[in-house]
């Protein structure tokens, strides 16, 4: 089963978190890198968020690739592939973080995703009465799946219940009768 997702309260220290973060990659990758940015819920200031921090850098070159595999490796960074998502690379979080501390993102230049992701963020950067919209909206989804979630857990629970086998202690799981009549 899949970890729940946490949705918590701005936390103001993301934006260091995330320069911590470039000021490791930056140096590393040198020159292949076009841009560097932090996107995501964290990068926007006042909006809950999971607590991961996402990064995307854009390579100057499609063939910078392989190099920029290369020099993410040294600082740990293990080459997930595309995940699915045609153009852009993941790379699995070093030892020495949390599991899902950040995510990073290595993608072509000509990946639309990029600009979609920095002007999405910088939209709700600059307004933020769509950003709070946007974080009701990403509550409620959470709310939604907690709801859905514990829900099936319960189900569950009754259907293994219901099917208890004939040596089980609970009398409605032995045949008993309701006292409308109806098997329990």
């Amino acid at each position: 089963m899949p970890e729940p997702v946490v949705i918590v309260d701005y936390d103001p220290d993301w934006p260091a978190r995330y320069a911590r973060l470039r000021d490791a990659i930056a140096p590393a990758l040198g020159d292949l890198a076009a841009a560097i940015e932090h996107v995501g819920s964290t990068a926007v200031p006042g909006l809950a968020a999971k607590p991961t921090i996402d990064i995307i850098v854009k390579l100057r070159s499609p063939s910078d690739l392989a190099r920029a595999v290369e020099r993410l490796a040294g600082l740990g960074y293990a080459h997930e592939g595309d995940l699915g998502v045609a153009g852009r690379e993941a790379f699995a979080t070093p030892a020495g973080y949390a599991v899902h501390d950040h995510h990073l993102y290595v993608c072509t230049p000509d990946w639309r995703g990029f600009e979609d992701q920095v002007i999405f963020r910088d939209h709700l950067r600059a307004h933020a009465a769509t950003a709070r919209a946007y974080g009701d909206a990403v509550t409620l989804v959470q709310a939604r799946r907690r709801y859905k979630r514990r829900r099936g857990m319960v189900i569950s629970l009754r259907e293994r219940r219901w099917d208890a086998p004939p040596s089980s202690p609970w009398p409605c799981e032995r045949g008993a009768r309701r006292s409308d009549g109806r098997r329990r």
